[in-house]
């Protein structure tokens, strides 16, 4: 029997680092619209739906498919907002809205657009032949704490973040690392409202490895035009 996935993008509209980010032009659409459209070009989920505070983006996420079926209370549109409190929120009010009972919550971050259907397709996969109770997608570190990243102990002498027993001489002695990329979460129907304290490391946790382009989140100015720039230059394709 197929799962009954739903999809949630979060996007509040009180942005600190990039006003109205969410929203703001990438590429010639509104930020989040790239993630919606990527939701619904993947085609596996019953609801693609936008939890936000904003009336501009929920009108923006409904002009580009999205549903909006509840706006999310200001309690939980601050930067102080737990991810999984929203999410756990958005499922409940989802669950009772279309009376139905999901089995699987995809999280997509407005923010991290730089993914595939193949990506989305692959963590599909993952989850169905482990039944983790969550995955999250991650790169490729560019730096590595066994080797290249440092850190000051309380009487300011410098050391490498972990150290090994082994004497390293190049980076790929050390063990793997992943930046998490903020851009792909599989969550478990069970695991979000069964679990006294959800979290996103858990010990039948999974991990999702995408391409190191994958890496990019939104919070800068910069951000934009570098990825931007990407696109243009067919290097990633949104």
């Amino acid at each position: 029997m197929p799962l009954n996935i739903l999809v949630v993008i979060g996007a509040r509209g009180g942005s600190k680092g990039v006003k109205g980010k969410n929203i703001r032009p990438l590429l010639g659409k509104p930020l989040i619209a790239h993630t919606i459209l990527q939701a619904l070009r993947w085609g596996k989920a019953a609801k693609v739906v936008v939890s936000t505070d904003s009336k501009a983006i929920a009108q923006i996420s409904k002009r580009y498919g999205a549903q909006v079926p509840f706006m999310r209370p200001a309690s939980m549109a601050t930067d102080r907002a737990g991810k999984l409190q929203v999410l756990i929120h958005a499922l409940n009010k989802c669950e009772e809205i279309y009376k139905t009972e999901f089995d699987l919550l995809v999280d997509l971050d407005a923010t991290a657009p730089v993914r595939t259907i193949e990506d989305l397709d692959n963590c599909l996969a993952l989850y169905i032949k482990h039944r983790p109770k969550n995955i999250f997608s991650v790169v490729p570190a560019h730096k590595n704490p066994y080797f290249n990243m440092v850190e000051m102990n309380p009487s300011g002498q410098i050391r490498l973040c972990k150290r090994l027993r082994k004497k390293m001489v190049c980076r790929q002695d050390a063990p793997a690392v992943y930046d998490l990329n903020a851009s792909i979460y599989f969550y478990s129907r069970e695991y979000l409202l069964k679990t006294k304290a959800p979290n996103l490391f858990n010990p039948r946790a999974m991990i999702y490895v995408m391409k190191e382009e994958s890496g990019f989140d939104i919070d800068r100015e910069i951000d934009f035009k570098f990825l931007e720039f990407l696109s243009k230059e067919k290097i990633i394709q949104l």
